[in-house]
């Protein structure tokens, strides 16, 4: 037996839980594999009572009464058989008789109280990347996957053209779901995946000074309903329920990159998408 087995014998012993990791972090030693062994079925309290009550033999006495004194010794015995009796009294349960064997109720309670084990299902995380880029503060510019140098050319140039960019393009922040490998197996992969989005949009804002009004998601279109990155940010009615954002939604990049007619028919769109954005400007 390891002794990690045996500590968490000690821990459950205390009823204390014992935690695991839910991640393992990059460059650490794997955890080392160990032999579990079956613990025993544990019996209710109320049925280890009455089975200690069952077989307690009867306690003798401290001072022997001389020979002839019958009188104390059937008191002593008397008083040593009552003992359980008054605590099945106080358990609420009738007296049990002499002749009664003690081990056959207990036994059978013990084998209708064993649960059954049911075969637990297994859940795979959801498993996506995305490139934000922050517009003045004030707008988040979120794309799938990895944004290429061409892709963040072109996104300068149309922001530059509708006269939401006018200086350099900032810096792109990329982020990956899960974050770590060897993850363990999620309990809700869709709400943990939305959280950690959340907090990862959340802890870029505080750092880096975002005061965060619009999401312009690029390729939002050309993605279907089990898309795991449309699923994570829930975009319904034109806003984020999970950035609670406003959302603008535009063609992927690399479809801007390959058709110059897809350029042609988003360009009133940038259009009237500056506007807004002087005009928000303005009010400010």
């Amino acid at each position: 037996m390891t002794p990690d087995v045996i500590r968490r014998q000690y821990l459950d012993a205390m009823g204390i839980t014992a935690w695991a990791a839910k991640y393992q972090l990059p460059n650490a030693r794997p955890t080392e594999a160990c032999e579990w062994e079956d613990a025993p079925a544990v019996t209710p309290p109320r049925e280890r009572l009455h089975a200690l009550l069952d077989d307690a033999p009867a306690p003798r006495p401290r001072h022997q009464s001389p020979k002839g004194d019958s009188a104390a010794t059937t008191g002593t015995a008397s008083a040593s058989s009552s003992a359980p009796a008054a605590v099945r009294a106080l358990l609420g349960q009738p007296p049990v008789p002499a002749s009664k064997p003690a081990d056959a109720p207990v036994a059978s309670t013990l084998e209708n109280s064993t649960p059954e084990k049911k075969p637990v299902s297994k859940v795979e995380p959801l498993t996506f990347s995305l490139s934000c880029i922050c517009v003045g503060g004030r707008w988040l510019s979120l794309h799938e996957g990895e944004i290429t140098p061409i892709e963040q050319q072109l996104l300068a140039n149309m922001l530059r053209a509708a006269g939401v960019l006018s200086a350099e393009m900032p810096a792109v922040t990329y982020f990956k779901w899960p974050p770590m490998a060897n993850t363990f197996t999620p309990e809700e992969p869709l709400e943990e995946a939305q959280d950690g989005v959340a907090a990862f949009i959340a802890g870029a804002a505080g750092r880096q000074g975002w005061q965060l009004e619009r999401l312009l998601w690029w390729g939002a279109d050309e993605l279907t309903d089990d898309s795991p990155l449309a699923r994570v940010i829930a975009a319904s009615q034109q806003r984020s329920q999970t950035l609670s954002l406003p959302v603008w939604q535009g063609p992927a990049l690399r479809t801007l990159v390959e058709q110059a007619s897809a350029k042609r028919k988003l360009w009133p769109a940038l259009v009237s998408l500056g506007q807004q954005w002087r005009a928000e400007v303005a009010t400010q």
